[in-house]
């Protein structure tokens, strides 16, 4: 299942759904600039198999997806529901995220 959310409804997922992920698809370097607060990275290009796993290895949580303009998400929420992810938001772009960001990669 896809489904296209707003922010709002994106947080209560991440608030009340345990074990829910926010993905950022964009590039490293993007991510670097500017990234919601608690956002793993796993950029569009290097979305294998095995490294999807290794982020998400639950393939019934929650995880939400964005990117810059929502593009990237989406292509990304197709890989993940072919994958057999059950639950994939699509939260779109990132300009406008109310609760928080975070600068620099996180290790």
């Amino acid at each position: 299942m896809i489904e296209t959310v707003s922010f709002e409804e994106g947080k209560r997922i991440l608030d009340t759904c345990p074990g829910s992920i926010l993905l950022d698809v964009r590039t490293e370097d993007e991510y670097a600039v500017g990234h919601a607060a608690g956002a793993k990275l796993l950029p569009l290009d290097e979305m294998e198999e095995a490294d999807v796993m290794d982020i998400l290895p639950d393939l019934s949580a929650p995880v939400l997806l964005y990117c810059r303009t929502g593009r990237r998400a989406s292509l990304a929420a197709a890989k993940l529901d072919d994958l057999g992810y059950t639950k994939i938001y699509n939260l779109g772009g990132l300009n406008g995220w109310p609760y928080g960001m975070e600068y620099g990669v996180l290790s």
